[in-house]
């Protein structure tokens, strides 16, 4: 659980400090995650140097304990370090500098021991650090007075553990529909077998395409793709949004989705589209049927709720993994629920 820190100063008037709590705290936050409110009347003790017989004295009292300190260094570095050992229950870092090495070094060696707050002033400092190593600082306390960007630094938080649900289609038709253009999405990541990206006809219906995970005689694997089907398809942009394939280019955002239904955003590393047969696919689902347009070939698979199937491979009857969004349309990928659409 990532741990979302506000510094409010305590001169603050009181109508801006509920001013701020309201905006960290609004809509589904405190169901997930944990807020802390900063200032001098904070319930943690928090100290600027590492003085193990105060530490000790603050434990013995039942005292939780912050070491609050600025990453100068490499002596600094060590300090925190040796600080984590004595089992402090936070290690503040400001890091004059944001230089990354020296923050990975710190989760690396702090990791178990003291929790890691990084202080940052933005959305994008917060993504940095959160995201450092792979497993990222346990939290970021936020110093700043801007309204908007606490907004935004709070939706930075909660993006990183969201999940979807997944349901069980059964395939209904499979149709070779002739030569069409179709994208290959390359992202920055790497994904294992039952990843992949949501692809669809319609946006409120939505297969689950596995990266190219495989390995086969003719083809070497490439973990950071998904063959994704025809240009006009929808996908995930954001568990909120849908993208055309065809808008996707270089640093935009996807959601990898996993066969449990867990999430997580990469960014595109580029985009490749060229012209392929193609399949026409159909699943029914309650009194739904859903569809999708794929390339036809052996490396596309789409996620069944055992492992995954080749799109070459699938018949009448064969259970998919699908993604049903709610009624309603979208208006630039934003799901407007009240509107009536009809998609064929």
């Amino acid at each position: 659980m990532k741990e979302l820190w506000i510094e409010i100063d305590p001169a603050s008037q009181e109508k801006e400090k509920l001013r701020k709590l309201s905006a960290a705290t609004s809509d589904v936050l405190l169901e997930d995650y944990k807020v802390t409110v900063f200032s001098t009347k904070t319930e943690i003790e928090v100290i600027t140097k590492p003085d193990e017989e105060l530490i000790n004295k603050l434990k013995r009292e039942g005292k939780k304990i912050a070491l609050r300190m600025t990453i100068q260094g490499k002596d600094d570095e060590d300090t925190a370090t040796k600080t984590a050992e004595l089992q402090v229950d936070y290690i503040i870092i400001n890091c004059l500098d944001w230089r990354v090495i020296p923050l990975e070094n710190l989760i690396a060696k702090t990791r178990g021991k003291s929790k890691l707050i990084a202080e940052v002033t933005n959305a994008n400092e917060a993504k940095l650090v959160i995201e450092a190593l792979e497993l990222g600082t346990d939290g970021v306390l936020l110093k700043t007075a801007d309204l908007e960007e606490l907004a935004k630094t709070v939706g930075t938080i909660k993006k990183q553990t969201p999940e979807i649900e997944l349901k069980t289609a059964k395939i209904v038709t499979i149709k070779q529909i002739g030569t069409g253009a179709r994208v290959c999405v390359d992202t920055c990541d790497l994904m294992d077998p039952g990843e992949g990206l949501l692809v669809g006809s319609q946006s409120a219906g939505l297969f689950l395409v596995e990266a190219e995970v495989h390995e086969n005689p003719y083809v070497a694997s490439r973990p950071f793709r998904v063959n994704a089907g025809s240009v006009s398809m929808y996908t995930l942009g954001s568990l909120l949004a849908t993208r055309y394939l065809s808008e996707l280019k270089a640093g935009d955002e996807v959601l990898i989705v996993s066969k449990q239904g867990k999430t997580r955003l990469t960014n595109v590393g580029r985009t490749k589209t060229e012209f392929r047969p193609l399949l026409l696919i159909e699943a029914q689902i309650d009194d739904d049927k859903i569809k999708t347009v794929l390339q036809n070939a052996e490396t596309i698979r789409l996620v069944t709720p055992e492992n995954s199937k080749p799109v070459t491979q699938l018949k009448a009857g064969d259970d998919v993994l699908v993604h049903i969004a709610g009624k309603g349309g979208r208006h630039f990928g934003i799901s407007v629920p009240e509107e009536r659409v009809i998609e064929h």
